[in-house]
């Protein structure tokens, strides 16, 4: 089956969306096509907390570059050998300081009763133009709640005035497409570019079951297509240490990379390829496409529990690894080497725990689970019938319980886990903690029994790096040069290539999105277009 449009995209979450609307609306005939079912369409743009960057229309435009600049690059910031992305990040930034600051009335405009009450400001207060740029992120909603329980509902089922937090942005992303009746091929899986004997990209060749079909695009295609969470080969061929079996994800199960294999094969280069949003999360033995599912988790850096490494020892403030932004780069103080013993000390680490913190309510994002299909329970207990919490009546026996369990490498030392919390405890009456200073409103003594555990692993919602693109989000080769018609948006190719703050991926997916569907659609029509 053969199908034709001016820009075919691939891949039907923010960045796809966006470019979709902004070719649709500069003239141009479109098509997406996306892998997962219609009545299955889980993006990872779904799943998120619904969280965008839209700073203030009436900050400092000039300072919002600075901003920019430091977030996509770090070229502006002291004791940096180089900057990321250097070659494009001037007119990067350029683009975020003009369509940023717009980015909530595009979302409102998409459909009128879309909400998007500011939440928080700048996540790095020292990087240049912080306090000027009046920096903002928005939250999703249809309800006008922007609280944590908001944020971390699961509104899938709901009717659309209830949705809030991922479940919203997506609806009024929805709106947007369906409002424009741009045609979405779902169960679709693009599978190669096609290219003609000039070397341009002429469309996209896809897999259906009901046949192959070919999506020829008469000026552009776009993929936009995420990143690699579920790739075996890929993670172990681009993430930090051990790339399968430590590392866990919650984000979307068809993020398979098959988008940068297409454009591998078409001769694109890679970029910052081994980037991540990442931290510690929990894991459970149930896995998809053989590797372990995580999940956000939400109890870390509360009241009432520590976080160890494998001998039983703190290694870090636990609230560093839920605080936004030290929560995107946490992960890399887990991946933390021992050249002497040649291992992994933190992988996995564990979350220790009392019955007070367990009978508070779920130590994890709930949604995170349920978009998978799994249960957890309001009150752990489900997770704990279910063997996913450990837990013994004392310290030491619990020690014992992480060694037996199938994720330890049998090093927990269990006097040294009693001491530890021991030491925690004392911190706890003195309001101070001393080893590493975590903020006190969130210290709470790991006191009363039973007492608790489960294991967490480097990981969070997704991969960001990839092919490499430009700022007008052309996808270029080993030399630099754009592979004629193919443009990338989104995590495939985050310009978020230094520092993340959260909510960066739905914005840059407005943004960036746009940009490439904008771009796409001002290609001169092949000259045997079809």
């Amino acid at each position: 089956m053969s199908y034709s449009a001016d820009v075919i995209i691939v891949g039907l979450g923010a960045a796809g969306s966006c470019a979709a609307i902004a070719a649709h609306d500069a003239g141009a005939s479109v098509i997406v096509i996306e892998k997962q079912p219609h009545d299955a369409h889980l993006p990872n743009t779904r799943r998120s907390q619904g969280g965008f960057h839209s700073p203030d229309p009436d900050g400092d435009r000039e300072a919002l570059m600075e901003y920019a600049t430091a977030m996509f690059s770090g070229r502006n910031l002291p004791n940096q050998l180089e900057g990321e992305q250097e070659e494009f990040v001037d007119e990067l930034a350029r683009i975020w300081a003009d369509n940023a600051p717009q980015n909530a009335e595009f979302m409102r405009g998409l459909d009128s009763s879309f909400q998007t009450p500011i939440r928080v400001g700048a996540a790095f207060p020292d990087f240049p133009g912080a306090a000027e740029s009046k920096y903002g992120v928005a939250v999703s909603t249809y309800t006008g709640q922007a609280d944590e329980t908001a944020l971390r509902g699961r509104t899938s089922d709901t009717p659309k005035e209830l949705k809030e937090s991922g479940e919203a942005f997506y609806a009024c992303l929805m709106m947007g497409i369906e409002s424009r009746s741009i045609p979405v091929h779902f169960a679709t899986a693009a599978a190669d570019l096609i290219i003609d004997a000039t070397g341009e990209i002429t469309g996209v060749r896809a897999k259906h079951d009901d046949g192959d079909r070919e999506f020829h695009a008469n000026r552009a295609v776009i993929i936009a297509s995420g990143g690699f969470e579920y790739n075996p080969k890929m993670r172990k061929a681009f993430l930090p240490g051990p790339g399968i079996d430590g590392w866990a994800f919650y984000g979307s199960e068809a993020n398979t990379g098959d988008g940068i294999q297409m454009a591998l094969r078409a001769g694109a280069a890679l970029s910052a390829v081994g980037m991540v949003a990442g931290r510690v999360i929990c894991a459970i033995p149930e896995r998809r496409n053989g590797l372990r599912i995580g999940l956000n988790t939400s109890g870390v850096g509360k009241p009432n529990e520590i976080v160890v490494d494998n001998g039983g020892r703190r290694y870090a403030s636990e609230r560093t690894i839920t605080k936004d932004p030290s929560r995107y780069f946490f992960y890399k103080d887990a991946l933390h080497f021992d050249t002497q013993k040649l291992e992994y000390p933190r992988i996995p680490s564990w979350m220790i725990f009392d019955a007070t913190m367990m009978d508070r309510g779920p130590v994890i994002s709930l949604p995170t689970l349920a978009y998978h299909g799994l249960e957890w329970g309001e009150d752990n207990r489900k997770a704990l019938e279910q063997g996913w919490i450990l837990t013994a009546p004392t310290l030491e026996l619990l020690g014992e319980e992480i060694n037996r369990h199938s994720d330890s490498r049998k090093s927990m030392d269990a006097k040294t886990l009693a001491a530890t919390v021991d030491s925690w405890n004392d911190s706890c009456a003195r309001g101070y903690d001393a080893d590493f200073e975590r903020d006190p409103a969130t210290m709470g003594p790991v006191i009363t029994p039973p007492f608790y555990a489960i294991p967490l692993y480097p990981g969070g919602p997704n991969t960001k790096g990839g092919i490499r693109a430009d700022a007008r989000r052309r996808v270029l080769d080993w030399n630099d040069e754009p592979i004629p018609r193919l443009y990338a948006a989104g995590e495939i190719c985050s310009v978020f290539q230094f520092a993340y703050q959260g909510g960066g991926n739905l914005a840059e997916g407005i943004v960036f999105g746009r940009v490439a569907g904008a771009h796409a659609a001002a290609e001169t029509p092949h000259v045997n277009g079809r």
